[in-house]
């Protein structure tokens, strides 16, 4: 008898499948979320931090595994948690604790430098170099010998006298760092102390980030236009100063983001403002004042015509051959901004001539163009 039905559907037992593994499944994103504490974790441990800031941060970490562990990786607790703990952590790791930049000890260098930038001012670089001599002896001291506190020299004067290029020529002699805090219309004193982390959108102050993008706690920090704070916060922005600027006190400088003390005496801070009027007493006690002087005509005219009309020129587009000043016309340029304490408005002159000459080979009107005592007047701004 044969082995199948009328229907001719065979009657053998049926087969069983073979048994495939058991293969769990975890979701992307519980699979990512592990892996971005450990990528914290790694972070904490591989950093260079005071040991007892790198426990707080490892709190932080096995806070964060709680939070996932018990509300889960997609809850708005672990996104928000995630989110606090990795900004803070990214900015604490980001800080200098213990790395210091190699000074420059040459002054002879350093004076190149000061006069390859700044044309006159011989007075200002004199006592700018005194000042670099001490850094340099004291830094060639043995580590337990010296001196850590740098000196805060603020330069005084008027609007366009290079007070911030001057300060960006210190740090380039010195080989540091350099970084720019504006205080023009800062009205908030957190602005430089930083915010608490209570709150949801806080971060550090000023001083904090620019250590971080300087990289290294030995830098120069330019604290530009202290008087030109706002009116109103005028109060509390020179009380943090005070702490910032006191050899006594910034040795363990307190942002309020980052909750724990950082060391700024080895900071090179150089302040700039137009007057001293506004600025607190106690902060002026623990200022070295620079006064910067007016530039002479005589100044303006090298200055003019050395330095600003070349690089004037280039930007301009002009091509050896098509602008050609006459030598004696550069007195009459700068005379009419003779009262002008500095430069920028004789840079924006400068500028204003260069492009009208340059409209006019554009235009095909001239080929080039020979400026003269007789022609002045077409190309001055009006």
């Amino acid at each position: 008898m044969d082995n199948t039905s009328q229907g001719g559907v065979e009657n053998s037992p049926l087969k069983t499948a073979p048994q495939q593994p058991v293969v769990s499944f975890i979701p992307p994103q519980k699979d990512m979320a592990t892996d971005q504490i450990k990528r914290l974790r790694e972070k904490v441990q591989q950093a260079d931090l005071p040991e007892d800031l790198r426990q707080t941060l490892i709190g932080r970490v096995e806070r964060l595994e709680l939070i996932r562990s018990s509300a889960g990786f997609l809850s708005p607790n672990y996104v928000v948690e995630y989110d606090s703990a990795n900004s803070y952590i990214n900015w604490v790791v980001g800080l200098p604790w213990n790395t210091v930049s190699q000074d420059k000890l040459d002054l002879h260098a350093a004076k190149t430098i000061l006069d390859k930038n700044h044309f006159g001012l011989d007075s200002v670089k004199d006592k700018i170099l005194d000042f670099m001599a001490a850094i340099i002896l004291n830094a060639k001291r043995p580590i337990g010998e010296r001196y850590l506190h740098a000196p805060v020299l603020c330069l005084v004067g008027l609007a366009g006298t290079g007070k911030t290029t001057l300060a960006s020529s210190i740090a380039a002699a010195l080989g540091r760092s350099f970084e720019r805090i504006p205080f023009g219309g800062m009205g908030d004193a957190t602005v430089l102390r930083g915010q608490s982390r209570a709150f949801a959108d806080a971060e550090p102050g000023y001083v904090i980030k620019k250590l971080v993008s300087a990289k290294s706690k030995n830098s120069v920090i330019l604290l530009d236009e202290l008087d030109r704070v706002s009116e109103s916060a005028r109060a509390d922005i020179m009380g943090v100063l005070v702490e910032l600027l006191d050899p006594g006190q910034n040795k363990a400088f307190s942002d309020h983001y980052i909750d724990y003390p950082f060391d700024l005496s080895q900071v090179l801070f150089i302040a700039t403002v137009n007057n001293t009027t506004n600025i607190a007493t106690a902060v002026m006690d623990r200022l070295e004042l620079i006064q910067m002087p007016s530039y002479t005509d005589a100044e303006k005219i090298v200055i003019a015509r050395d330095h600003l009309f070349p690089k004037i020129f280039n930007a301009t587009g002009l091509s050896q051959g098509q602008f050609i000043v006459n030598a004696d016309v550069w007195a009459n340029i700068i005379r009419p901004l003779g009262y002008d304490s500095g430069i920028r408005s004789l840079d924006r002159a400068i500028g204003d001539i260069c492009r009208k000459v340059a409209r006019l080979i554009v235009e095909g009107k001239a080929a080039s163009v020979n400026l003269t005592n007789d022609n002045l007047k077409t190309f001055l701004p009006a």
